[in-house]
């Protein structure tokens, strides 16, 4: 007899590792995908990740694909039909568009439905009951998807009404405490996961902020572009150029790894120095500020002049600068008014 199999949307998180393991339990073949986009956790940088988001495929035993949705997410972040949360997240277009790849996956490898971990509540955009309906419709796959962490809460699947799997051991979760999650999860033997967090950057206030400044000025900014956001303080001097700076040794390694040839690096030797990064069309107008920047963060900031090293196809020159004023950081610097961050919950 055929052993049944499904796809299940597999983020690392407790939630969508207790649903797996719930249908193993049952004696389901699961094959777990991880949706990759520039807005998420970085598997390849361990800095970026608390926890190895995989282990649990290898503790309990199911495979495990990764899909980056790269250009069609970004698509979706700009012009989301359903709109953005509180920030820039498209949660509801977000969904359908990963629910979409999952049931090409499940067509592909002749599974019989699709896992997800979400629980009714959880989250007020995206996971409640009528909204959740919605999505399954816009993707296609009204009937197709189980969840089973809130499964007793909804109608049953066409893989309960088949007999595919039993109702009766499935859940009904609600809401947003994690104590009947964390109970399971020692009732199956997991012990190591993630603590609950946004996981997706464009959840995150400030990272939001800056990503709609881009937008503004770049609507289709390259993946060096999004994955500078990250890191650093930025100043935009131009519609097409950017000055950032480092904040600490791991913001300035990771400035220069993202430098390209036709970039400048700049940093005040002999002295605490942030790496500074001067990049985009015309950018050579703007070395001067750029220089004045970097002295205003390094250690020689209260010297009346700074030597500044600035780096560029492979050539090192020298400028004498004065470190940048107050009132130039404030005229350049991209940040949030401190009004809209007041508003911000606690």
């Amino acid at each position: 007899m055929k052993k049944p199999k499904a796809i299940a949307l597999f983020s690392g998180g407790l939630d969508s590792t207790l649903a797996i393991i719930t249908m193993l339990r049952q004696g389901i073949d699961v094959t777990a995908i991880t949706f990759l986009t520039h807005f998420g956790c970085d598997i390849s940088d361990k800095s970026s990740c608390s926890k190895d988001p995989f282990s649990a495929a290898e503790k309990f035993g199911f495979t495990v694909k990764l899909c980056h949705l790269s250009d069609k997410f970004i698509e979706i972040v700009k012009n989301p039909a359903h709109g953005h949360g509180r920030n820039m997240n498209p949660c509801i277009d977000c969904r359908i568009l990963m629910l979409k790849e999952a049931k090409e996956l499940m067509d592909i490898t002749g599974a019989d439905f699709i896992i997800t971990g979400e629980v009714i509540g959880q989250r007020p955009m995206s996971q409640m009951r009528d909204t959740l309906a919605m999505i399954d419709k816009k993707a296609g796959v009204s009937g197709i998807v189980l969840r089973p962490l809130s499964a007793k809460l909804l109608e049953p699947a066409i893989s309960e009404t088949k007999g595919i799997v039993d109702r009766e051991k499935l859940h009904a979760f609600h809401g947003r405490s994690r104590k009947q999650q964390m109970a399971l999860a020692k009732e199956f033997g997991l012990t190591e996961y993630p603590m609950p967090a946004g996981g997706c950057l464009l959840t995150e206030p400030n990272y939001s902020f800056r990503l709609r400044e881009l937008l503004n000025y770049n609507p289709n900014p390259s993946l060096k572009d999004l994955r500078l956001l990250r890191t650093g303080r930025h100043f935009r001097v131009s519609p097409s150029c950017k000055i950032i700076v480092g904040r600490d040794e791991e913001d300035n390694d990771r400035i220069e790894s993202l430098s390209e040839e036709k970039d400048y690096i700049l940093r005040v030797e002999n002295f605490g120095s942030p790496v500074t990064l001067l990049t985009g069309d015309g950018s050579q107008d703007f070395i001067s500020l750029a220089a004045s920047i970097c002295a205003r963060y390094s250690d020689a900031k209260h010297l009346p002049s700074v030597d500044v090293s600035m780096y560029s196809k492979g050539k090192r020159f020298v400028l004498k600068v004065s470190p940048a004023t107050e009132g130039m950081i404030e005229k350049y610097r991209i940040q949030m008014p401190e009004k809209k961050k007041a508003e911000l919950p606690a």
